[in-house]
């Protein structure tokens, strides 16, 4: 699909974006709404200098910070996961990479999480054809590596790695034969011309499944003062990756709940068909009830009693 393609769409008035995407997201995914969750297996203690980060180098926000947490711990939280309706389980790492024995971590655990039936997701930052070939080996179903921003916006958040080392990660990803989940973060300061150039890039790489954060700023990171999205410019957001992709799994990641609050339905009418649950890297989400009700509204607003969702 051409840009200019994109940004045309983005000038239709909102109630046609939000039906167009939604139209899309039936007649390509149906009514399954994909449920997801992470462990922050190791916290902080990263050298990059990504402005958006409570974890990176240059952050001082108040957050845990850890080393690789142990096999046992992990899969306890699978389990707690499973339970509360999670059908994939990401590992997921600060830093931009592992060492030899973090990784052997992550691969004694992949069988015992694929055991719990769920699915096997890591993200685990750079990583070379070797040890992605490991993980596949040892279970691993996707990779994820988010390209954050568009290349133009990316270098005035983070210098200490570049865009394309990012691709170049989903790229290796991909040829070892694993599933990619790669996303954005949204308004933490780029123009739309940015995120036409992120949904661009995505649909060129053919990604299975877009993670959408909606930036909120955090304070002690460079980025605590920048404004927090507006609900309608995050609907067309989430729009505009559903026309770039509309057979691809578009998930809510964090900012959900405070970006729209009491209206948190409003992007799965607006082409989105999956959210993480259970909480996110160093913020809470909503508590299990709160997100149990949401997915019971989200399917009956669709029409689906949730059979073949498998989490009702």
């Amino acid at each position: 699909m051409e840009k200019n393609t994109l940004l045309e769409f983005l000038e239709k008035p909102i109630i046609e974006i939000i039906a167009i995407a939604n139209r899309l997201r039936k007649d390509n995914c149906g009514d399954i709404l994909h449920l997801c969750s992470i462990i922050n297996a190791r916290s902080g203690l990263c050298s990059g200098d990504c402005a958006y980060c409570a974890q990176s180098a240059v952050s001082k926000a108040d957050i845990p910070v850890y080393p690789m947490k142990s096999k046992q711990e992990i899969l306890e939280r699978a389990r707690r996961m499973k339970e509360i309706g999670a059908q994939r389980f990401s590992i997921v790492t600060s830093g931009e990479s592992l060492g030899d024995g973090e990784l052997e971590v992550v691969l004694e655990a992949l069988p015992e999480i694929k055991a719990l039936g769920l699915g096997t997701c890591a993200s685990l930052g750079m990583l070379d054809r070797r040890r992605l070939h490991l993980l596949k080996e040892a279970g691993l179903e996707r990779y994820h590596h988010n390209i954050e921003s568009s290349p133009r916006y990316y270098r005035r958040i983070v210098s200490t790695h570049n865009f394309d080392d990012r691709v170049n990660t989903l790229r290796l990803a991909r040829e070892v034969g694993l599933e990619v989940c790669s996303g954005v973060i949204i308004g933490m300061g780029e123009d739309w011309q940015d995120r036409v150039e992120m949904a661009y890039i995505l649909s060129e790489l053919g990604v299975d499944s877009v993670p959408v954060n909606l930036f909120i700023p955090i304070e002690g990171t460079p980025l605590e003062s920048i404004k927090m999205i507006t609900p309608e410019d995050a609907v067309r957001t989430i729009g505009l990756f559903r026309f770039a992709m509309p057979d691809k799994e578009i998930r809510l990641i964090a900012g959900r709940e405070l970006v729209f609050s009491e209206n948190e339905i409003t992007p799965f009418m607006s082409g989105a068909n999956g959210m993480m649950i259970g909480g996110y890297l160093t913020r809470g989400g909503n508590l299990p009830d709160r997100d149990r009700r949401l997915i019971e509204d989200v399917l009956k607003s669709w029409g689906s009693e949730g059979k073949d969702n498998g989490v009702l």
